[in-house]
Parts: C-alpha cells; structure tokens; sequence
C-alpha cells in the first residue's frame, strides 16, 4: 500500500455529521498531513459503488465507520462497511469505529434504530438476502470491535474526541504496515495454515519459523502474517535481511533496532551482545510484542535477539525466516512451515499478473507463456524475474522466443546469486554432495548414491539431511533424490568454473561403466577415487 493517496477512510451519514463531527475530524486529519478520503453518499448517483471508491477502501491503512442513528439506513453506508470487513480480512486493514451517539451494542445486535433500518431494507426487497446477511455480519464484526464513544467523552466534548482520535491515527500509522508485492498469488491459503499454526489462544509466546530455498517467497508470506497479526499488538519490530546485516553491521546494532523499536524510543546504550540479550529480556519479558527475522542463518542470531526461548510476554508472536530449517530444531522452534513451490496453473498466473497486469496471458501469448512457467517450476521469485524482463523488454514474438532460448539454456543471472547464498554455506562435504546430485544423482534411488559418497569418504547421511533441511533437495516417498532445474544449472556451473570448463579434468571422476552395473544390479561397490559429471 505504499505510495497510496489515502490512508484514511471515513465513512459516514451525511444529514447526521457532516457538517459537524466529520467536518471537525477531516479538517484535522488533513492538517496534520493525513491523506484522508471523505466520503458522502448523500451526494453519490446510481447504484453501485464505483471503482475510485472502491480503490480508496482498498488503499487507505485505517477505516473510521462513524455510526451515528441513521448510518444503518444508507445502503451506500452498508456497502461501504462489508468493502471495510473484507479488506480487513484479506490485507489486515484497521477499521476504527466511532459510535456517535449510538450504543455500540445497537450497532453489533441491530437493535433500535439499527435493527429497524435492516428491517426496512428486508421489506424493500430491493437487495437479495444474501446481501443483508452481509450487511448484518459487517456490522456485528465492526461493532465488536474497540473504538470511540461520544458518550463516554467528559461533557460530551467533540473537539476532545476529535483529538482523541487524531492522536490514535497517528500513532496507528507510525507502525506502518510491511510493503509486500502488488501481485499475490497463491498467499491466501498459506497465510491460513501459518495462522492456524499460532493459533488465537494468548497464554503464552510464540516462535513460527518458516523456512524454504530462496526466492520461494518465505519473506513475502511472513510479511502478509504479520501484517494480519499486527492489527493487534501495539509494539511491533520487523528486522529484514538478519544475515546479511549481522555480517555488515554487527548484531549489537540489530539488537539496538529491536530494543529500539519495541520501546518505541531511540536507544543506544548497548555495549556488546551479552549486554544486549539481557536488556532484551529484562525489558520484554511481560510485554506482548511481535517480531519478524527476516533471513536468519544462524542459531546465535536467534539467541542475540530473542534471549533465551519464551522471554517475552503473554501473547506474543515471533516470525523467523530462514533457508536452514536446521536453525529453527537447534533453537527449538517447534512451529515451524515449509514453503511449497506453485502449481503450474498459480505459476501461469503469477507471470501473467507480472507481464501483462492480469490473471492469464493474452490467446497470442499462452503457448510461449506456458513454456517459459515450466522453466521457473513454480518458482515465485524466478517468475517475477522472467515477468518483469519481458514487461521491460518488449512484447514481440521474437524477443519471447529470444529470451525462451536463453532460460532454457539457465541464464537468470539475478536469481543465481541468491541460491549461490545457499550453496556457500555448506562445508566441503556437503557441497560435494550437492554437485554430485546436480550432476548426475537427480532422479536416482538415495541408497545408491550413498553407496559411492561412503566410499568416497563423505558424509551422505548427514549431507542429505542438511541439504533438506536448506531445501537444496527433496527425497521422494519412493526415495527418489529430486533438485530443482535452476539448482542442477547452478551445481553444473560450479563445476565447470573448478575445472576451467573442462569437466573431464576433475580431481575424481565416475567411471560411468561402473556407475551403470552398479545401478543395474544394486550391488556393486563403487571404484573409489572418483566423481559423477
């Protein structure tokens, strides 16, 4: 929602405050710099809401319904407030509700005014009942929810309550909510099973580590949970690039961004890493906070910035991501979700919505479409890049089928950086392991593999564990050793690099004769001194 020109929705009844209470309140909003949309359905023409309107619910960070006694007799104010819910739902939006001389159990229950306004719809017939269950359901959520009520102002002082509210939205967007990308595909049931996970309950604190390769979309996933979590707590800190900021700037100064942010002040008294963790701990320890790790790749970063497992208070919620799921078992997160790869039909509409700014590609397009998804095999980030080349590049036919030729070749130098990350945090051995697999091994049953590593001195049982838990490979149920394309194009290149080009001139070499009786019968010993091409 970055770059949006509202951030503030009002909605509201025209003959009852809009001259008075919403006058007062979007004048100040506007003066302290608030982008603020100003609704008034007195004034609208037709009968559906149009699409300006619907963009200023979708963009804006905050929505204020101001329920006064005849907000539940506009239809327009109905509408207004199921567009509020839904947003609510689906981005995490924060809805704000003023009770303006109305009770707020009239408005959650219909009741009074409320319930004869409902009625009065019901009766009319002109909205189907699908439509008034909706309208009922908004406002039993909205009226549920914390907000303002004038009658509980002292002497019933507006200008007060104006300033109160004011206030509020301003603190409100200070915690401005995560950037995450325009073209969300695939999220929603993800986000579902990450929620279900922690669960509603708040008697205790929280760990959710997600962990996956890279560019499989871990960040974006996180950003989206927390965005849904963080409508409810008051102190929220998101650290991003964890791994790659520990090794530039040091982890005292991550640890004095969390302290910072959390305590929503500047701090900068911290000395050392020991000095941080306790700080941390004594600080947070009954405060009810939500952290996301963006990027971790070590256990002792978790340690600096958490402390020990449970120091912060009730209801509490961390969010850790990471390529190494063995990060999160030697920490002892025991919530943990790995990030799947999108089915053909979610990748054929991630690139659409990158190339074309729609769900599918134009007839003309749909066939190299198609071809160019099944490089990325389900690949967000490798889409996105593809997506956004070919939307820089041009639309012609020949340039598809130019750039088609390239990426089959493996040629996505902007996504190879990020798996080289992986890849050169293995030891030796494990990296020998991997270009193994890439070179030859992808496909093959993982006890015949194990045979040649043994004899070759390495370590394949702890290898393919690691290299798992990095989400490098995958073994099969029918044990079957399984890489991604873009891995195996990465793994070959290394290899090709170590021997100037020239793979036959590797240090250790299989004689493909023996590797081939071997497979066959099951049984055969591998000859040692040897490595697969």
């Amino acid at each position: 929602m970055e770059g949006c020109d509202y951030e503030v929705f009002l909605s509201f009844r025209g003959p009852d405050t809009r001259t008075g209470f919403t006058d007062h309140l979007y004048t100040r909003l506007t003066d302290a710099g608030v982008g603020t949309y100003r609704d008034d359905e007195d004034l609208r023409i037709g009968e559906e809401i149009g699409p300006d309107l619907l963009g200023a619910i979708e963009q804006s960070k905050i929505s204020i319904p101001i329920f006064s006694k005849n907000y539940a007799s506009s239809k327009w104010c109905l509408k207004e407030l199921t567009k509020m819910v839904e947003c609510r739902k689906r981005n995490g939006q924060v809805i704000m509700p003023i009770f303006y001389y109305v009770k707020p159990s009239e408005v959650r229950y219909q009741t009074g005014d409320y319930g004869e306004a409902l009625l009065e719809h019901e009766n009319k017939k002109r909205e189907g009942d699908e439509t008034i269950h909706k309208w009922r359901a908004a406002l039993n959520e909205v009226g549920g929810l914390k907000g303002w009520n004038v009658e509980n102002v002292a002497n019933r002082h507006e200008g007060q309550l104006v300033k109160q509210v004011v206030t509020s939205i301003l603190n409100e967007l200070k915690k401005a909510y995560l950037v995450v990308s325009d073209f969300l595909v695939g999220v929603e049931d993800t986000v579902k099973e990450v929620l279900g996970m922690i669960g509603t309950d708040t008697d205790d604190a929280k760990i959710v580590g997600i962990h996956g390769m890279g560019g499989i979309g871990k960040t974006t996933l996180a950003k989206v949970v927390y965005n849904k979590l963080s409508r409810d707590v008051a102190d929220c800190c998101f650290l991003a690039d964890v791994r790659e900021t520990s090794h530039s700037k040091g982890i005292v100064w991550l640890q004095t961004q969390l302290i910072s942010n959390l305590s929503q002040q500047a701090y900068t008294r911290i000395i050392n890493m020991d000095e941080g963790i306790k700080t941390i701990e004594d600080r947070f320890s009954r405060k009810k906070v939500l952290i996301l790790l963006d990027d971790v790749d070590e256990k002792s970063q978790l340690t600096a910035l958490l402390g020990r497992r449970g120091c912060f208070g009730p209801g509490s919620r961390i969010l850790v991501t990471t390529r190494n799921a063995n990060i999160l078992r030697a920490f002892g997160v025991k919530l943990t979700y790995s990030v799947g790869v999108l089915d053909p039909k979610r990748s054929l509409q991630l690139f659409s919505k990158h190339v074309f700014r729609k769900d599918h590609p134009p007839i003309e397009k749909m066939e190299q479409s198609r071809e160019i998804v099944k490089i990325a095999q389900g690949l967000p980030l490798i889409l996105e890049v593809m997506g956004s080349t070919l939307l820089t590049c041009g639309q012609t036919k020949e340039m598809w089928d130019d750039y088609l030729v390239k990426w089959k070749k493996g040629h996505i130098e902007s996504f190879r950086s990020k798996l080289m990350i992986s890849y050169e945090a293995l030891d030796p051995s494990q990296r020998q392991i991997f270009l193994d697999i890439a070179c030859l091994f992808d496909g093959y049953d993982k006890s015949l593999a194990i045979y040649m590593w043994r004899d070759s001195g390495l370590c394949p049982t702890e290898g393919l564990e690691v290299l798992q838990l990095m989400s490098l490979i995958k073994i099969g149920e029918d044990n079957k050793l399984w890489m991604h394309d873009q891995l195996k194009d990465l793994g070959r290149e290394v290899v090709s690099q170590e021997s100037g080009g020239k793979l036959h001139k590797q240090s250790r070499v299989w004689n493909d004769d023996d590797i081939l009786k071997m497979l066959l019968r099951e049984k055969v010993n591998p000859r040692s001194n040897f490595l697969c091409i």
